[in-house]
């Protein structure tokens, strides 16, 4: 039984260690969900690139995503006004480039340019792909309800590439202030889906 088998290799451990209080404004640093992509939109002959954290699977078949921009980043009138978008998935070696681009705002400066990366066609939306990363998913919006009150848009995903790579990349993850987290050692454990 596979409880069992988690329990006989140390698995669970108890550890008391006194609490403090967390700030509200800064929960986000523990739930922040990962990996940083970066999002690309066109409209009209204007497309840009920001970069995301805010952004979390809410289905499998079809693939839905959740995501969040903010109403002042000149991606979100991109997205509202085409309704769709791509969210590429860099690797930590693109650190520098992802802070880079989500600290200047594409209303001022073109992005790919600006950053020396290369646009890619989309084969279902116009928005570009950027090339440099290891996955893109092209994406169109399907329920903007709650884009109003939260800046969320919900999108499903309408085509998926990806890098053929030997090894599992690194992602990078934000955890708040201009950290990041590295993707480390992957951990296999037995698992029986019910």
């Amino acid at each position: 039984m596979l409880c069992n088998a988690f329990s006989s290799i140390g698995y669970i451990e108890r550890v008391f260690v006194k609490k403090k209080s967390f700030p509200l404004a800064r929960v986000y640093q523990l739930l922040e969900p990962g990996p940083v992509t970066m999002v690309t939109t066109s409209y009209k002959g204007k497309e840009t690139i920001m970069t995301m954290t805010w952004q979390t699977m809410l289905d499998f078949e079809p693939p839905l995503v959740a995501c969040v921009i903010d109403e002042h980043n000149y991606s979100f009138e991109l997205l509202k006004k085409s309704g769709e978008c791509v969210i590429n998935i860099p690797t930590s070696e693109l650190v520098k480039t992802v802070v880079a681009v989500g600290s200047c705002s594409g209303a001022d400066v073109d992005k790919f340019e600006q950053f020396g990366l290369h646009r890619m066609a989309g084969s279902v939306v116009q928005a570009p792909l950027i090339e440099e990363c290891y996955a893109q998913l092209e994406c169109k919006v399907i329920d903007s309800r709650m884009v109003k009150k939260y800046n969320l848009f919900i999108v499903q995903v309408v085509k998926a590439w990806v890098a053929p790579v030997k090894k599992r990349p690194l992602f990078l993850h934000h955890v708040g202030k201009g950290l990041f987290v590295i993707d480390g050692k992957t951990v296999k454990l037995p698992f029986n889906k019910k």
